[in-house]
């Protein structure tokens, strides 16, 4: 999987006013897309405001994102529209007045740092704006009393909640957002956005789902399942790619649930979207659950095996114990898992299939977990997400009878070392990659890149490769000479 790219980069839409065309007339008159935030005199003199004066518009906000790509996205969006509002977005926590955490709920650890911010953030004395799935599912935690909150739903008002918040005021916006009684996807997609890596930009194509998953409290601050319509994404495609960006991930809680709240499904929206993709540019397809590409498997296939489709699909299993599947909720079995992946790996030859596996679910005996090594054995996903299960608070396993801790980490290490066990990338030794290159390492060792298939291949810095790397973030794409070894990602 790719590594995040923490620099910030200046991304963002000019000020629209009342009076001026509306961004899609403007669209298709720009190539770039640059900030102009408020102009001033070259020679005109600022004077310090008093000591005591507090002026919204011209504080250091530093964000501080955890989870997955859809609050990444929402991270972005608030810088966005902070930055153009005129707030100065940092990278450096000590330096900025106002701290804007976006948290993830989904697992406990992630919520333990969110707290401790929020702890450290009062110690330093700095003024605090929380934001993501933990205060929206909880907002009446002890530990977020007299806080500022933005809903998930809410990302469109953050510069109002950042103003009242620098002049004292605590204000909570945690509302749905509503079209005639019907619940709307959220914020609009048009917002200003500044990306954390400016040549990739998330597309959430809807919020919230339709299962109920006994573990999962992201279900409690996302809700049901709503989605935006074809058009409006489109539109945001198209505007990425005017900015720059060569790479689209479509991002939500489940991206195979898309369209069935407005009359349509993913593939119809794939299809629109592969449309407005220019030459050497690429898009990822999000996580979707079994259920919800069962009925699409022919139309699927045909769009994975499109040349500026990567071809690779994240399908989370979490168990091959179907007696634990019903534990969980998850409105499949086994079976109908494997008939995804075999069907997918016989009509898109090569195609990378990702996975999610809990490990110690409330309930999970050792046979439920040996069927899951033979899983795992069986298909040797070459991209594996294992999970130590969390109990939630508020969610139905955290009443479950728990299975001892040590043996859930006994059972994630054990499966851990059956992945580590097997190269997936052997019969890749010595072939050349067509790749695209989108970011760097974090230790600015490595250019990252990914191959048709969504394998990550790393490519060792050097003076001739930056001259190359200029090329190939102009042109999107080059060829790679060879692969030398099979670790997990590819390295020349």
């Amino acid at each position: 999987m790719p590594a995040s790219c923490d620099s910030l980069v200046d991304d963002i839409e000019d000020i629209i006013s009342v009076s001026d065309p509306t961004p899609h007339d403007r669209q298709s008159a720009r190539q770039n897309i640059v900030p102009r935030v408020r102009k001033r005199n070259k020679d005109q003199v600022l004077e310090e405001p008093p000591s005591d004066s507090t002026i919204p518009g011209t504080q250091k906000i530093w964000i501080r994102t955890w989870g997955c790509s859809h609050n990444n996205s929402d991270g972005e969006y608030m810088a966005g529209q902070l930055a153009a509002y005129g707030y100065k977005i940092t990278e450096r926590a000590e330096q900025a007045d106002l701290w804007l955490l976006n948290s993830c709920t989904v697992k406990s650890p992630a919520e333990d740092h969110f707290r401790n911010s929020i702890k450290k953030a009062q110690e330093e004395n700095k003024k605090v704006v929380l934001a993501g799935c933990v205060p929206q599912a909880q907002p009446k935690q002890d530990y977020l009393k007299g806080l500022s909150i933005i809903g998930v739903q809410q990302i469109d008002r953050v510069v109002e909640v950042v103003e009242e918040t620098i002049k004292g005021h605590s204000v909570r916006l945690l509302g749905q957002k509503k079209d005639n009684g019907k619940r709307l996807g959220g914020a609009r997609l048009d917002l200003p956005k500044i990306r954390k890596n400016p040549l990739i930009e998330i597309i959430s194509i809807n919020t919230g789902c339709l299962n109920a998953c006994t573990y999962c409290k992201t279900k409690h601050a996302r809700g049901e399942l709503a989605s935006y319509s074809i058009e409006e994404l489109v539109d945001r495609a198209k505007q990425s790619f005017q900015e720059g960006v060569c790479e689209i991930w479509l991002t939500s809680e489940d991206t195979g649930a898309y369209g069935r709240d407005i009359g349509t499904d993913l593939p119809t929206l794939l299809w629109k979207l592969v449309e407005v993709i220019p030459e050497g540019a690429m898009l990822r397809l999000g996580m979707t659950n079994p259920p919800y590409i069962l009925e699409h498997l022919e139309e699927m296939a045909k769009i994975l095996n499109h040349p500026r489709v990567y071809a690779f699909l994240h399908i989370p299993v979490q168990s091959a114990s179907d007696s634990v599947l019903m534990d969980m909720k998850r409105e499949y079995c086994v079976a109908d898992f494997k008939r995804v992946v075999d069907f997918l790996k016989a009509r898109v030859p090569g195609i990378t299939i990702a996975t999610d596996i809990i490990c110690g679910f409330p309930g999970e005996t050792d046979e439920d977990f040996k069927e899951t090594l033979k899983l795992v054995e069986e298909y040797r996903f070459p991209s594996l997400f294992i999970n130590q299960f969390y109990p939630r608070p508020g969610t139905p396993a955290a009443k479950m009878v728990q299975v001892p801790a040590q043996l859930k980490k006994q059972r994630t290490k054990e499966l851990s070392q059956l992945f580590h066990s097997y190269n997936p990338y052997d019969h890749k030794i010595g072939q050349k990659q067509q790749v695209l290159v989108t970011e760097e390492s974090f230790d600015l060792q490595y250019y990252v890149a990914h191959n048709r298939y969504y394998e990550q291949v790393n490519d060792k810095m050097c003076t001739t490769w930056k001259i190359r790397w200029i090329f190939a973030s102009e042109l999107r794409q080059y060829m790679v000479i060879s692969t030398s070894n099979a670790l997990n990602s590819l390295v020349l």
